[in-house]
């Protein structure tokens, strides 16, 4: 890849060609449907390749350690590439830093500063290897139709207000989907439903209720989850709390629809949209097939509070640049992030028919045209979520998992584990035990890349 004698910082790679592998996500499926205003603004052809997650990072791990990038622009999962594979990576400030290269509009400082460091970042605060891409986060999804036909009936049978807010506890919301279960089925046919497959879904869904009763995986479990760690020390799932926490996710479940067990997070999300369930946690992106299926019916909140804290799951990743580029396909690559994080990216994003997406940029919620559709219609229904998000994202709220090289293999044996709970086959309290020892051991053996 040669460099173009030009005044145009954008023009200097002209002719080049990148490849950038990505889930599908919806930002990605965005962009994917139109690449032309890169193509015009740089003279660079963009490829696109979609994986599923599992299948990307093998991908990933194998195109790093051929010492030859295929694909220099990676989709870099906080979890499963950063944190394992962050020595792969590019450290970004050198590509910021360089005269010859465009700045990031805004600044690093224009991103969403939880998003900045737990997509962005691992272990040094200051070092930087991908950009905040996208934001899916957890939140409380219900029928707002059925909220408003039952309130007064639930309120005076249950004793407090049943509204959704982060005002709500677990407990609360126990009662309400148990109210729903007994008081509406002419209307549905359970009043909560999760993603409690055996799955990453399963751990998702069950963090957020570990953490509000004060669980945790490892010690200073904030700082794991925000900056990461090489060695995290001992697994905490064996305490009061986190056993807690897991007698009452199990309690929660015997009441949920039994096909729970069965879903990911597609598969709660589709039986929300049939109108099976009146509340589910879920992640707030699913808000535009919501919206599209039936329009006006679905509500969104924060999900509720813990005897200890509260928490909603974030799933967030960034793009980065492969360190195995050339310096020439560094610049380029570089392009393409600042380009597709850029603020009229993730408004074109959020615009597009393909795709949606959530801005990962202060400044896009603070754009007119977007404040605007936080409101029904909405041509933006991703953010008829954003008030539910945006207090979700504050470092108070904000649920993350370990930033830990060796997290997926954790993460098989938690959920692994999880599942042999919730089929009544070991309790809570010898399920978390369990994981921990496993975790332990995980951990004990350390991460080679």
């Amino acid at each position: 890849m040669t460099r173009a004698a030009t005044s145009d910082q954008w023009r200097q790679f002209q002719g080049a060609t990148l490849n950038f592998i990505s889930e599908n996500t919806a930002p990605t499926a965005a962009i994917a449907a139109n690449t032309k205003p890169f193509t015009d603004l740089t003279g660079i052809d963009v490829r696109i390749v979609t994986l599923e997650l599992t299948a990307l990072v093998q991908r990933v791990a194998l195109d790093l350690a051929s010492g030859r990038a295929q694909y220099q622009v990676i989709y870099a999962d906080p979890y499963q590439v950063l944190a394992p594979y962050q020595r792969g990576l590019v450290d970004l400030r050198t590509l910021e830093a360089d005269p010859n290269l465009p700045k990031l509009p805004g600044g690093v400082g224009d991103f969403i500063p939880v998003q900045m460091d737990a997509a962005g970042r691992f272990v040094d605060p200051t070092a930087y290897y991908a950009l905040p891409y996208d934001a899916p986060t957890m939140i409380w999804q219900y029928r707002q139709d059925l909220f408003a036909k039952y309130h007064d009936r639930m309120a005076n049978d249950l004793g407090f207000d049943p509204t959704p807010g982060g005002d709500r506890t677990w407990e609360e919301y126990f009662k309400i989907a148990q109210w729903f279960n007994k008081n509406a089925t002419s209307d549905v046919k359970y009043g909560t439903g999760h993603q409690a497959r055996q799955h990453d879904s399963l751990m998702n869904d069950f963090s957020n209720v570990l953490w509000s009763y004060g669980g945790a995986y490892f010690d200073n479990g904030k700082e794991v989850g925000r900056l990461g760690a090489r060695d995290p020390g001992p697994c905490r799932l064996d305490s009061e709390a986190a056993i807690a926490g897991a007698e009452f996710y199990n309690r929660l479940l015997s009441i949920a629809d039994p096909a729970s067990k069965t879903w990911d997070w597609d598969g709660v999300g589709a039986a929300f949209r049939s109108g099976r369930l009146a509340m589910c946690p879920n992640w707030h992106e699913f808000a535009a097939s919501n919206e599209l299926v039936m329009p006006g019916k679905a509500g969104y909140a924060v999900l509720p509070k813990g005897p200890v804290a509260t928490a909603n799951m974030y799933g967030g990743t960034g793009v980065g640049i492969s360190a195995n580029t050339m310096p020439n396909e560094r610049g380029a690559a570089w392009l393409f992030l600042v380009w597709a994080t850029s603020p009229e990216t993730q408004l074109a994003n959020l615009k597009s028919k393909a795709g949606g997406g959530t801005p990962t940029r202060t400044s896009v919620y603070e754009m007119p045209e977007v404040r605007a559709a936080e409101k029904r219609p909405s041509p933006m229904p991703n953010m008829l979520t954003a008030a539910a998000v945006r207090e979700a994202w504050t470092p108070e709220r904000i649920g993350l998992r370990p930033k830990i090289p060796m997290w997926n293999e954790c993460n098989t044996a938690i959920f692994t584990q999880l599942s042999t709970m919730l089929s009544g086959a070991e309790s809570p309290a010898n399920a978390m035990r369990s994981i921990k020892s496993r975790v332990d051991q995980i951990v004990a053996r350390g991460w080679v890349a």
